[in-house]
This record gives C-alpha cells, structure tokens and sequence, in this order.
C-alpha cells in the first residue's frame, strides 16, 4: 500500500521518490494533529476524575486578584532593573564628515547615518572587486535610499574620479616637460573592439572599471551559459557598476554563437552547470517531466512544467535545442 502510494505521488506531481515519501509523511502527521483534539475529549476526558472543589464566583475573584498582585510586582522588578542601568542604550548620534565610500570602513559609514545593513553590504561590494567611479554610482547599492543620498552628495569625496576629469578638462597642461622641456605626445591608449564570447582575462582587464577578480567573475558567467547571446546579459553579473557595462557596451562585440543544450537528452549535472539552471530540485522536475511525458518538442512544452515561469523560459529559449 505504501508503495503505491508513493508511486502515485511521483506519476501526479512529477516528484521523486524521496520527496514523495516526505509528503506522504507529513499528510499523516497534519491527520494525527487534526484527530487528536475529537480522541482526546471523546475517549480521554471522560476518563479523568472531576475536580472535587467547585468553581465559585469568590474563587474565580481570589484568582483575578493573584494575576494582578503578579503583573504589579513584575513591573515594580521592570522598573527596579531600568534604575540599575538596563535601559536600552541611546542611538549613536550621526556625524557628517567627508568620505571616499571606496576606502569608507563599516563603522565610519555607519558614523554618517548609513544603516549597518547598507554599510556591510558596500563593503561586500567592493570585497568582490566593485568600485565607486562617481557619486551617483553609491545608488546603485539595492536599497539604498535617495533621501539619504542626497543628503550625503556635498561629502562624498573620489580622489580617482575627480583626477580624471581634471585630466580630461585641462588636457596637455597637466603633462609635465621631458628633460628637453618639450610636452610628451599624449597618448590615448587604443583598445580594439573584440568578441566577448572568445575574450580572455587580458582583453577584459584593459577596461575601465574592470579588474582582474571582476573579468574572472564574467568569464565564470559566460562559460557556464555557453555564451553571450545579447549584451543586456552584462546587467546580470554581480558586482560591475555603470563604468564597467558602458565599458562592455562600447568595445565588445557577440559574433560566435551559443553552445546549446539539448534539453532531450542533457543529464541533471549537465542542465545543473549552466547559469540559469542552478536550482537543482527544478533541474529534477524537468528531467522527471521528460521520463514521463516523453521528449520535448519546442519551448511550449516545457511551459507545461509549472516550475519554469515566463522570464526563466525567455533567459532559457537561445541556450535550447529539441533535436
């Protein structure tokens, strides 16, 4: 009987054996818990002996009066423990001050009036390479707020940036002379346009806004969806703010097409290395629907499986063959 059951479970919603027995357990414990109540007052409670003293309205009043004479003495102890100095502790005051939100610790953001939250999640940002080029890049932390931006704005301080247009304002009189007393021919370093999906760390790391941890962590992203098949798939990866994908926009180029799976015959480690298929329990789903449905045989059959939503199918469809 059990078995069956369980085999029932995997053909109707597509689940695998382990996941199965799970269900089939926890519809036993919810029965269990929802009898309980009706067993216990129809064979347990006429069981028990009757109270011996009645329930009178001066014992209901000496009951109400000890609740009460409880509650007071708790808050005199309330109030004798905030007197020994058990009040919460006051808000640290905010102190504005000017800051490179590049080098910033957690604690002096904090200082400016920053939630801990936002200021641990800029320094995870740029833990994994991320730069602030310009003031209006702090906004494109998630959450973090305009009115406080704004508020911010006057002490923002980016050495790095502000040298850089300085540079490009003032152009040659910021060179010094040679030995000759003659200008140094500037130079604008050339970079040439290349293919993003055959590009190396050494093409990458020329860019601005790119360096060596963020164009490994592009090339990761890359190599596991088989290839970029639009430059709007840049906004996808971690950490690369507006310099880096104008950057990206500006000097590459997608010539060489995507590696796609054949989704008829791709194993679940196969399906589970690919970008958009890290979920492994909707890679199970996929695979279980093809063993019982058969084939697949266009992207309208997998929106059959109610796991993959409209925008996961859409990323999926140029990464897919029906053969």
């Amino acid at each position: 009987m059990y078995k069956k059951l369980t085999a029932l479970f995997q053909d109707y919603f597509g689940v695998s054996k382990k996941e199965a027995r799970g269900a089939l357990a926890l519809i036993l414990i919810c029965v269990v818990l929802i009898w309980t109540p009706f067993v216990f007052r129809r064979f347990i409670l006429p069981l028990m002996p009757p109270s011996t003293e009645p329930l009178t309205a001066q014992k209901l009043d000496s009951i109400v009066a000890g609740i009460e004479t409880e509650n007071a003495l708790k808050r005199e102890n309330d109030r004798g423990f905030s007197k020994r100095g058990f009040e919460p502790k006051s808000k640290k005051p905010v102190r504005l001050f000017r800051f490179d939100p590049n080098t910033a610790s957690v604690e002096q953001l904090t200082e400016l009036g920053i939630p801990a939250f936002l200021a641990k999640r800029i320094d995870k940002f740029r833990s994994k390479g991320g730069k602030f080029r310009k003031k209006e890049d702090l906004l494109n932390i998630y959450d973090f707020p305009s009115d406080l931006y704004q508020k911010l704005e006057g002490y923002l301080v980016l050495p790095a940036y502000e040298n850089a247009q300085a540079n490009t304002k003032f152009g040659e009189s910021t060179r010094r002379p040679n030995a000759t007393g003659a200008l140094p021919k500037y130079r604008t370093p050339t970079i040439t346009a290349f293919d993003i999906n055959t590009a190396d760390t050494t093409q990458l790391v020329r860019l601005r806004g790119i360096g060596t941890k963020l164009s490994l962590r592009i090339l990761k992203f890359r190599d596991g969806l088989g290839g970029f098949h639009s430059q709007n798939q840049f906004s996808e990866i971690f950490g690369l703010d507006s310099l880096a994908l104008a950057e990206l926009n500006k000097y590459t180029s997608i010539s060489v097409p995507v590696t796609k799976i054949n989704i008829n015959v791709a194993t679940a480690e196969e399906l589970g290395r690919h970008s958009y298929l890290k979920n492994k329990k909707l890679v199970s789903i996929i695979i279980n629907y093809r063993n019982q449905h058969g084939n697949y045989r266009n992207s309208d059959d997998l929106k059959k499986v109610k796991a993959i939503d409209e925008e996961l199918l859409r990323k999926l469809e140029p990464y897919l063959s029906f053969d």
